[in-house]
């Protein structure tokens, strides 16, 4: 890895673990995603002072954490694709693609961003949504080889659309294991992977990752669940997560942001945390 790949990488995983609060949510073009995301200024003033390792942003909103003068802040990860597989709907084509092809970092470097996160779907019966995903990590893998641009990428194996209605977490172990893979043989350098079904199987997306894991959210669920769970998924040996609706749609944010950092950087357990947040 290159020196300012390194550099960056330490931004993000300044004491081995990483919290990434994720308001890039704007990009799905799902109105449920967007309640709690209506004042992204505001947002991101109460996530700033919540001091999560990171916040996760896409390019016309990282100005109001970047602006910011001072050097106590979160690090940027930077969003660079979009797609339409979040809405409830099936949509006749479905498609993912970044949003500049011709230069998909340059955003990213002009924001001084710690990292650049991409999707990589795997959709029941949608080849080509999957190999719009490949293509595009391949064009962007070159870019951040070039730059010293750490990539995270987003394996995301979800079930049938009509299954629950919208296409929900697949957490089947095999298939997360075998696409994290995928993940890691194109060169990811760090992975934002969904929790299997049973936690105590996440240590297998550990190791077929070989780079740092981060868990991916997902919705919003009961909060004492949702560190009990993230306190097993750290046991297995994931190194942080990537939360969004679990922190900004919650009454309040400092309050789980302290919770998640105490399981990320002091080790505790789930029901340590939640005293952390009732304290």
């Amino acid at each position: 890895m290159r020196v300012s790949s390194k550099a960056r990488m330490n931004r993000l995983f300044a004491n081995g673990g990483c919290l990434d609060v994720a308001i890039d949510h704007g990009v799905c073009n799902e109105p449920s995603f967007l309640s709690g995301l209506e004042d992204m200024a505001g947002v991101v003033d109460a996530l700033v002072d919540a001091k999560p390792d990171a916040i996760q942003m896409a390019y016309g909103q990282a100005d109001l954490l970047q602006a910011r003068p001072g050097k106590d802040k979160p690090a940027l990860v930077m969003r660079i694709d979009m797609g339409n597989p979040y809405n409830a709907q099936r949509h006749k084509v479905m498609w993912s693609m970044l949003q500049n092809h011709d230069e998909p970092i340059i955003g990213a470097l002009e924001m001084d961003a710690a990292c650049v996160v991409v999707n990589l779907f795997m959709l029941p019966d949608e080849p080509e949504l999957f190999r719009q995903c490949v293509a595009n990590i391949s064009r962007v893998r070159a870019d951040c080889l070039k730059y010293g641009m750490p990539l995270m990428i987003e394996p995301l194996v979800m079930l049938p659309n009509d299954i629950r209605g919208g296409y929900q977490v697949d957490g089947d172990a095999e298939k997360i294991v075998t696409l994290v893979r995928l993940a890691a043989e194109m060169g990811a350098d760090i992975i934002k992977a969904d929790p299997t079904d049973n936690p105590d199987d996440f240590h297998r997306v550990v190791e077929a990752a070989r780079v740092p894991v981060l868990v991916r959210g997902g919705g919003k669920e009961d909060l004492k669940a949702v560190l009990a769970k993230s306190a097993r998924l750290m046991g297995q040996g994931a190194k942080g997560m990537v939360y969004g609706r679990n922190i900004y749609q919650h009454a309040n944010p400092r309050a789980v942001v302290s919770a998640l950092m105490a399981i990320i950087h002091q080790g505790a357990s789930g029901e340590q945390a939640w005293d952390v947040y009732n304290g």
